[in-house]
């Protein structure tokens, strides 16, 4: 049923509001200083955004958390947003803030890298760049002596050994002095260090220490693409933020070049799962960013930015923040560079997001079914013939290829026999080890299968946290809860090796399980004999051809073997 504004009833307060389907599941997180005005204006007759449409007709229910004041409301709207991973938002690609290099706040500071910084802490980040600001922190330590997370201020540490720490077991007086120029190297002052650096790499390459020399190189690309590097100066560009964006499906690129006494300096990239609307993800993008960064005075944006957001910038600052979409002049040659890194790099990382074929067609069905993500798919198939040897498997696919660590092949214990009941055996077992939840619970099987193994997973609490779709083998069907019967074409095309993938993996393990049968002894398969017995009457009758000479009576004569017993015997050789 259709989600009419007059029905809800929602506060004139600031907070966040969820959009929520008929499952409960989150889809969109929003944040406002009037939730029933914000709420209101989505069921507006010409929406401002194209995911909108699709979001109102998807919601079954609309909550909502009240705040103290708009910022609470904005902290809160990033926390939902990396608990739900909503689908209609843009967020961070791998979900998670950014980490920061930290000075902690203790009379002999520590360096460290983290998502948590501790309390009273001195901040600089976020880094996208993981790699370049870990590498940072290996040179200040290197360089200077700072103290690291693990450094306890003993004598004799390992670190101090090797001429890593100078911190309060060997020169505490002069500690406060390596402080200063750590700080200062973190904000942005670190030419005459990479000066430093650059004199010593040519030195080893003239001395033929081409090892020491890359090491040097890789050290000063570090710094330069994690503190402030010189690029281009112009007496027009005074102390300025300047945002570029590029997208293309459902990834984003946000690059930051910033401008400080007429330089620009090094550029900052930020990739992100874009929902199709360009204001939702620079938004995202500057929550995020100036969250731990002061706002400089100037922003040049690629879109307009809600008041709400341009009050939280304003606040930040502590004074006055201009936000600018330049159409002419050198501030636009600025904005028009940004945006220019920002393409390139989107192109880098498209081909290494969806180089090869595989993933190709993993986002390819994802976007077909309007899901977000078929990273992982894991898929089950049962057999049988004729109710003997009932075996069960599943397959995994990671990237589009198969994970063969954990495929996984089970006997049937119970005594059902139809498909269904035997695969609600096989995938209880299943769910009672997974530690994580696929993308795509993939069956083989028909709109019946579907709702068996639904019920199951409600059982187990998990339907709102795994996705269950059914493939059956006519027209290539896809059945899905709540949602009307796919025959699939070629964008479908990941489902369909899935299935086949399992199909070949079952029938492989059935084919081995028949074959393992044939040859087994026919003496096992007799309820009650166990090894011992089955020894004890190898022993009586000299081997297998005296069993098999046996009488029912003769049977009876052995230790241990009843009257019942024995006519098993005798049938099962017979």
């Amino acid at each position: 049923m259709a989600l009419k504004p007059q029905n809800l009833d929602l506060p004139r307060e600031p907070g966040v509001y969820l959009f929520k389907n008929k499952s409960k599941k989150v889809l969109y997180v929003g944040k406002a200083t009037d939730i029933k005005s914000r709420v209101k204006s989505y069921f507006s007759s010409n929406p401002d955004r194209l995911m909108i449409p699709k979001l109102v007709q998807n919601t079954e229910i609309i909550d909502y958390i009240v705040t103290i004041n708009p910022d609470e409301a904005l902290i809160l709207e990033r926390e939902l947003i990396r608990k739900h991973k909503p689908r209609y938002n843009s967020r961070l690609k791998d979900d998670k803030s950014y980490p920061l290099i930290v000075l902690t706040n203790e009379e002999f500071p520590r360096i460290m890298y983290t998502r948590n910084p501790p309390e009273g802490s001195r901040i600089w980040g976020p880094f996208p760049n993981v790699g370049a600001a870990k590498q940072l922190i290996q040179l200040l330590r290197k360089q200077f002596g700072i103290r690291d997370k693990d450094c306890r201020g003993k004598d004799g540490c390992l670190s101090m050994q090797i001429g890593l720490c100078k911190g309060p077991c060997l020169d505490p007086d002069n500690y406060e002095n390596i402080v200063k120029i750590v700080t200062n190297v973190l904000d942005g002052k670190g030419m005459q260090i990479i000066g430093e650096l650059t004199k010593e790499m040519d030195n080893f390459s003239k001395n033929r220490e081409y090892e020491n020399a890359a090491n040097q190189r890789d050290l000063i690309r570090a710094i330069q693409s994690t503190i402030s590097q010189r690029i281009i100066t112009s007496r027009f560009y005074r102390e300025c933020d300047a945002i570029g964006f590029a997208s293309r499906g459902n990834l984003g690129i946000v690059t930051i070049l910033h401008a400080k006494q007429g330089i620009v300096q090094g550029q900052q990239t930020w990739p992100l799962i874009h929902r199709g609307d360009v204001e939702d993800s620079i938004c995202r993008f500057l929550s995020e960013y100036y969250s731990t960064n002061v706002p400089p005075p100037l922003i040049l944006l690629p879109c307009n930015i809600s008041q709400f957001l341009s009050d939280w910038l304003l606040k930040r600052r502590g004074s006055k923040v201009e936000l600018r979409i330049p159409k002419k002049g050198k501030l636009t040659e600025l904005k028009n560079l940004a945006d220019k890194n920002a393409k390139i790099k989107l192109e880098k990382e498209f081909m290494s997001s969806f180089g090869s074929l595989e993933k190709r067609a993993l986002n390819e069905c994802a976007n077909y079914l309007e899901m977000e993500s078929l990273e992982h798919i894991v898929c089950f198939d049962m057999s049988q013939l004729q109710g003997d040897v009932r075996v069960g498997a599943c397959i995994s696919l990671k990237s589009g290829r198969p994970e063969k660590s954990e495929y996984r092949k089970f006997n049937v214990r119970g005594e059902q026999l139809d498909d269904i009941h035997m695969m609600i055996e096989v995938i209880s077992r299943w769910l009672k080890k997974q530690k994580k939840w696929p993308d795509l619970l993939l069956i083989d099987g028909g709109k019946t299968h579907l709702d068996y193994i639904f019920n199951l997973l409600k059982e187990h609490n998990l339907e709102n946290k795994i996705l269950i779709a059914a493939l059956a083998k006519k027209e290539e069907t896809l059945f899905r809860l709540n949602k009307e019967p796919l025959i699939l074409d070629k964008r479908g095309r990941a489902l369909i090796y899935a299935r086949d993938e399992a199909h070949r993996f079952v029938n492989q393990f059935h084919r081995k399980s028949r074959q393992k049968n044939i040859l087994k002894d026919p003496l096992e398969n007799i309820d009650g004999l166990g090894a011992k017995k089955i020894q004890t009457l190898l022993r009586f009758f000299g081997g297998r051809q005296g069993l098999l000479r046996a009488s029912v009576e003769d049977f009876c004569k052995v230790p241990g073997i009843g009257k019942s017993l024995a006519k098993r015997i005798y049938d099962g050789l017979n």
